[in-house]
């Protein structure tokens, strides 16, 4: 799917030939015309089965003032597309991207939704190294940061199927390898030290990707790094 500007006062929408023009919160988008597929992976039924209970939660287990105060959270918290545009996201669309993540991990759901009005800070300090030898991965990070010194707060770290040396894009797929836990007045020690998600070899290229979770539901954007593989 990608999204478009259309110039101003023009608006599409229906199928041509194999495009379908349509738009959603995010603006106006093209994609391709086609019967999707359904694959069935065992982590995309994990993901799949998180967002349906996330959904159900919403709707039967959380108080209305709970999904106001989400709401709240979402009218104030700013968001941008792919093209770097403002756009509204919604109280739920908040809370399972919050959320999504924890029962992805085994860990809790938080139901109440934050009341400091921004984003999670993301990862500034991620680097890695990785060891065909060992097929490990050491991450490094800012053990100083706040997420670190409290307790119920997370960096969530994954991996990219390993790729030539010579690639300097890459978009999926991603596998989680690792939670780092936050801990008030013991933050965990950098770097940690993860299991490769795929066999690793000297010279690929391998991209790692993070997002701090911080304990009153706020989630970080994404933080990135990129290496070639040691031996």
């Amino acid at each position: 799917m990608a999204i478009v500007v259309l110039p101003e006062g023009q608006q599409r929408s229906g199928k041509q030939g194999g495009i379908v023009w349509s738009h959603n919160r995010g603006g106006p988008y093209i994609r391709n015309r086609g019967i999707p597929t359904n694959p069935n992976t065992d982590r995309q039924v994990v993901i799949r089965n998180a967002v349906r209970a996330l959904t159900i939660a919403w709707q039967l287990a959380l108080t209305q003032l709970q999904r106001e105060a989400w709401d709240l959270y979402a009218h104030n918290v700013s968001w941008k597309n792919a093209l770097g545009q403002s756009i509204s996201l919604t109280g739920l669309n908040h809370y399972v991207r919050s959320n999504v993540v924890l029962l992805q991990s085994g860990i809790a759901r938080i139901d109440d939704a934050p009341d400091i009005f921004d984003l999670a800070a993301a990862e500034l300090a991620l680097s890695a190294t990785a060891s065909e030898a060992t097929q490990q991965l050491t991450i490094a990070y800012d053990d100083a940061a706040a997420w670190a010194d409290e307790t119920s707060s997370y960096q969530f770290v994954t991996m990219g199927r390993p790729q030539n040396a010579n690639k300097r894009y890459f978009g999926g797929p991603w596998r989680l390898i690792g939670v780092i836990i936050g801990v008030t007045g013991a933050p965990p020690p950098s770097p940690a030290i993860l299991s490769a998600a795929w066999p690793i070899a000297e010279g690929q290229r391998i991209w790692i990707q993070t997002r701090i979770g911080r304990a009153d539901g706020r989630l970080s954007e994404f933080a990135r790094y990129n290496f070639l593989c040691d031996a």
